[in-house]
């Protein structure tokens, strides 16, 4: 499926304000793409992918990781395609509680968040899990969207976003942040125009930007979101896009790149390219079987596209 020519608009604002000068991608990958599911020593990239030299970033934090509702870590290789089981999550749960959502940090270390609320650290060399002292359902967010965005256009250091999943309905609490060394989550304010009150999924970017992908009807809907106090702008409806049983999206390589599954059926990749005439089309119909309901991406990933 195609947006065509109303998405050019909105594409060309993300492309300008997202997009740095292309710089080369730090060679040492730190041991890590030999153990995260047997990637190879360049991840499927090449030397040109809009990361700075010397970013202290390996490869295997430049992927994009999923989480599955049968309980599994995935690594994704947007460039290619391409998905690579890394093994199932063992996290010690309370009952018959699944995987959320989840982010990546700088580290290549995944952030989920549970149904129950709970959050748990992730290795995505192996999927091994560790516990955190973060407590559920603080300030009423207890399932939410989640991701990392740099605190701004030429910084490192990174924070936390999280967006409050409501009850039924697909409502939402608005934007959070989540201070990782109190385990504390501040509010910061609701969506702003007609997403108020919506639930959304987060992507972040190594630029500084912060987007979501808002669970409305009869499809779902793109913005960006101004990280000191949620609001919204330059929403889009993704025409043909909705969310569904399961959903979730990543901004990599300059695109941005949504999972969603209809029912229990296996989740489709569908990608809107911010460059050019802005199109939307569904590049991987069936991502192997299983259904995406969390995906994560580090801001040492590439924000335009690698050559």
């Amino acid at each position: 499926m195609r947006g065509g020519a109303r998405f050019a608009a909105f594409a060309a604002l993300l492309l300008a304000c997202s997009t740095p000068p292309k710089r080369g991608f730090d060679a040492d990958t730190g041991g890590s793409s030999s153990s995260s599911g047997g990637l190879g020593s360049s991840g499927g990239f090449d030397s040109d992918g809009g990361a700075p030299p010397g970013d202290g970033c390996t490869d295997a934090a430049r992927l994009v990781y999923v989480v599955s509702a049968e309980n599994d870590l995935y690594s994704f290789t947007p460039n290619t395609a391409t998905f690579q089981r890394i093994g199932p999550l063992e996290c010690p749960t309370n009952g018959l509680a699944t995987p959320n959502s989840m982010a990546i940090d700088r580290e290549g270390t995944a952030w989920v968040n549970f149904s129950d609320g709970s959050l748990f650290k992730v290795s995505t060399a192996n999927a091994s899990c560790s516990s955190t002292s973060f407590q559920p359902n603080q300030s009423g967010f207890l399932r939410f969207g989640m991701a990392f965005a740099t605190n701004g256009e030429d910084s490192t250091d990174e924070t936390l976003y999280v967006s409050g999943l409501g009850g039924g309905g697909g409502g939402g609490l608005g934007l959070g942040k989540i201070d990782l060394d109190t385990m504390t989550l501040t509010v910061l304010g609701d969506y702003t125009g007609n997403l108020a009150g919506q639930g959304a999924e987060l992507t972040g970017t190594g630029d500084g930007h912060l987007y979501g992908f808002f669970t409305t009807q009869p499809f779902a809907t793109l913005a960006e979101i101004d990280r000191s106090n949620g609001a919204t702008s330059n929403d889009q409806a993704l025409d043909g896009v909705q969310t569904g049983s399961a959903w979730a999206f990543s901004f990599w390589g300059g695109d941005f790149w949504f999972y969603t599954s209809e029912g229990t059926s296996p989740s489709r990749v569908t990608r809107l390219a911010t460059s050019g005439s802005g199109d939307i089309s569904v590049v991987k119909g069936d991502v192997g079987g299983f259904r995406i309901v969390g995906a994560g991406v580090s801001t040492c990933a590439p924000t335009a596209p690698p050559k």
